[in-house]
This record gives C-alpha cells, sequence and structure tokens, in this order.
C-alpha cells in the first residue's frame, strides 16, 4: 500500500473526520457550516480538515472570507481503486475455492447429509400420552 492510500485510511480512522468527509460527500461544505452539523468546535473542524486535506482526501478553494471545502476527486478514485482492487482479489481467492473443491467431495458432503437426514426422521419424537409407553394410562387407573 502506497503513502498516500495509507494517509488517507488513517486519516478516515478518526470518527469524527470520517463524519466531516462524509457530510463533505453531500457537497461543498465551509468550516462553520460543517460546525453547525458536528458536536466539536470551529477550531476543531479546522484541525481534522487540515488533515483530511493533507492526506489529499479534500481540497478547499477561497470564496470571499471563507474557505469552501469539498471531496478531492483524485483522492476518491484512488480509493476506489484500491477497494476494486481488495473486491477483485477477494472475487478471484472465492472463485478458486470453489473450483477447487472436487466433485467428489461435493457429492461426499450431499451423501453425508442426505444420511443423516433419513436418521432423524427414522427417530420420531413421541406423541403426547405416549412419553411412557402404550401402558402408562393403564398403569394409573390401577
Amino acid at each position: 500500500m502506497d503513502a498516500y492510500l495509507q494517509a488517507g485510511f488513517e486519516a478516515l480512522g478518526d470518527a469524527t473526520r470520517m463524519a466531516i468527509f462524509q457530510k463533505l460527500a453531500n457537497g461543498p461544505m465551509a468550516v462553520n457550516e460543517l460546525a453547525g452539523l458536528l458536536p466539536v468546535s470551529r477550531p476543531a473542524v479546522s484541525q481534522h480538515l487540515r488533515v483530511l486535506k493533507h492526506a489529499g482526501l479534500v481540497s478547499d478553494s477561497k470564496a470571499g472570507t471563507r474557505r469552501i471545502y469539498q471531496l478531492n476527486p483524485e483522492g476518491m478514485r484512488l480509493l476506489r481503486l484500491h477497494f476494486d482492487q481488495v473486491w477483485d482479489q477477494a472475487m478471484s481467492g472465492f472463485q478458486a475455492a470453489v473450483a477447487r473443491a472436487s466433485p467428489q467431495e461435493t457429492s461426499v458432503g450431499r451423501a453425508s447429509a442426505a444420511t443423516a437426514s433419513s436418521q432423524s426422521s427414522k427417530t420420531k419424537s413421541p406423541k403426547k400420552g405416549e412419553q411412557h409407553g402404550k401402558d402408562s394410562r393403564r398403569n394409573r387407573r390401577s
């Protein structure tokens, strides 16, 4: 994993930064707007944004006296590429495991399951009143 990607994961490892990241997924916002939506101060939001910016996950632009933050498309592309690769590797591993399973193992597994099923159906549980055998009512009358 390259350093850029590692920095992105570390930045998103903090719950507040992840919350900021998710808020910015809805669109660009100023620090004051973000601070109003989160249980942290404006200076704390600024510090978290600085970390996210350093990790390449957000970018900012100046709008008058305010700075507007938004998700960085390039950072998002790299994260997406990483997760696509991880998914592809996982699916390839799963397909290889399925291909390695021999037809004999599969049929043996089915046969043992069928045997277990037929044995369990042979041993029925006693019906109400038959718990102590057929003579249980007669024995009580005596």
